[in-house]
């Protein structure tokens, strides 16, 4: 059941949030919150029922060894910790990288060992990932934790509220447990409800208008890397730049939305990162919540910055090569994770070097956003010769005429070229470049209070535009069978 589907919008979605706010209107608070606990229950079941124990037990397991650390925290509590992370990390390990692990066994000692085939859970990177932080953050905050205990009906809703469950934001237990006890938080709340509702509709649009309308392309060029001209590499590249981007902000949008909804407040998750005019300013802005779990809990006790400059370029190398792992069991993402840290260690060392010298913002932004384009070349494809042959095409400039690219195309898509163009500088040269984006229209900050209002008063005209692009969309939904969100798989 698809954000995106016409059985979330008009079914699951209004049925949750009538029954969840008709409960709390009447402070039935217990039972509005163990309805969306099992209504989110629900919804990853919709997907496959058979990983649900699996979710179910890493509940248990992390909220069990959570009230051991508190208690044991003097005696034996790193220890749990310990013992609770690795557990962790164990389980994810055996679903997501059993396979490529027996595949390099077998092809660096000349084996023959049978790969196994283990469907990865859907979340599960993303629900492991929050309940290590977790884990860590009771035995590292213990004057945060001493006058607090949570039961087991509020941590299961952290871990399992619907709107990020499947693809983040990666959360953490002051994000979100915390407003479960502000005194306003159960109180239907108009503006909330209707920045909500903007939220999810941009972030809708951003799916079903852009990321879905580039994907035929991307796949089409992808699948026939070695073939691609230096025209169509550089589309599919871009394209899949742009999707990759449209696609994860318009699911964190939707989650910030949908959560907005039921009074919630989600750390961001991007902040126009394709402004970024460094890639350590891209990194401030690409999957926040992500780059702040890597830089807490990876980076800086590996020893971030604390041992001087060597050690710490060789810390952010081995973050962001475990960071490329994170996404997927592959050389494609390792080497992704592994060009990003040579990034960050150029940006740095550039720093420290040429400090005073400053580039034109023009040619700064171009620099790190064709860094970024290069590497999405490694994410997407299937495999590494296939990234590499589109890397090459993109850098080969022999023999290349823009009327040649037109008339003897190699895909039939570039027949029709011009209608990818004007969707490219839709979708890039004005919401990228020129405009302000979505949070900061409505002014929402993450860590403010239930209480305060996120977005001004609505006007008329605002309204009646937001309208019609959400039954623009749906008429979209409609006429497609809607697209799976990109970070699913990850």
């Amino acid at each position: 059941m698809l954000f995106n589907s016409p059985e979330f919008i008009f079914a699951f979605l209004p049925c949750v949030l009538l029954f969840y706010h008709v409960m709390a209107s009447f402070n039935f608070t217990r039972i509005a919150m163990t309805f969306l606990t099992i209504a989110s229950l629900f919804y990853y079941s919709w997907w496959d029922v058979n990983y649900l124990p699996l979710i179910l037990a890493s509940i248990v397991f992390n909220f069990i060894i959570g009230e051991l650390i508190d208690k044991k925290r003097e005696n034996a509590g790193k220890s749990l910790m310990i013992f609770g992370v690795s557990v962790n990390l164990l389980v994810l390990g055996v679903y997501k990288y059993t396979g490529f692990l027996v595949s390099q066994v077998n092809a660096l000692f000349g084996l023959s060992l049978v790969v196994p085939t283990i469907p990865l859970p859907l979340a599960i990177s993303f629900y492991t990932f929050t309940q290590i932080a977790y884990l860590a953050d009771i035995y590292m905050e213990h004057d945060y934790f001493k006058d607090k205990r949570y039961n087991f009906l509020t941590y299961s809703l952290f871990i399992t509220v619907f709107p990020q469950l499947i693809a983040g934001p990666i959360l953490y237990h002051k994000d979100l447990i915390p407003q479960f006890s502000k005194k306003d938080f159960f109180k239907f709340d108009n503006e909330h409800f209707c920045a909500g509702i903007t939220f999810f509709v941009v972030g809708l649009a951003k799916k079903v208008l852009i990321a879905d309308t580039l994907s035929p392309a991307v796949a089409l060029i992808f699948e026939g890397a070695e073939n691609a001209t230096f025209f169509e590499a550089w589309l599919g590249a871009i394209s899949y730049t742009l999707q990759i981007y449209f696609d994860f902000s318009g699911y964190s949008e939707m989650a910030i939305g949908l959560c907005l909804m039921f009074n919630m407040r989600l750390p961001l998750n991007f902040d126009s990162p394709y402004r970024a005019l460094s890639i350590i300013d891209f990194w401030r802005r690409w999957h926040m919540t992500l780059s702040s779990f890597l830089k807490r809990y990876l980076y800086i006790p590996l020893g971030g910055n604390r041992h001087g400059q060597t050690a710490k370029l060789r810390n952010l190398m081995i973050t962001m090569l475990l960071g490329g792992l994170w996404h997927g069991a592959g050389w494609t993402f390792i080497v992704w994770g592994g060009l990003h840290g040579m990034y960050l260690v150029v940006n740095h060392m550039w720093r420290m070097f040429c400090g005073n010298l400053k580039l034109p913002k023009i040619l700064s932004w171009l620099v790190t956003f064709t860094a970024v384009v290069v590497a999405w070349v490694f994410f997407r494809a299937e495999n590494m010769s296939d990234a590499v042959s589109l890397v090459k095409r993109m850098f080969d400039v022999r023999g290349v005429s823009i009327a040649g690219a037109l008339s003897n195309a190699q895909y039939p898509l570039l027949v029709t070229l011009h209608r990818r163009i004007i969707i490219l500088f839709v979708a890039f040269a004005l919401p990228l470049t020129c405009l302000p984006n979505i949070q900061r229209i409505l002014n929402y900050h993450p860590d403010s209070d239930v209480g305060d209002k996120p977005v001004a008063q609505y006007r008329l005209r605002f309204v009646f535009l937001l309208g019609c692009l959400f039954f623009l969309v749906i008429k979209q939904l409609l006429e497609a069978t809607p697209g799976e969100f990109l970070y699913f798989n990850f």
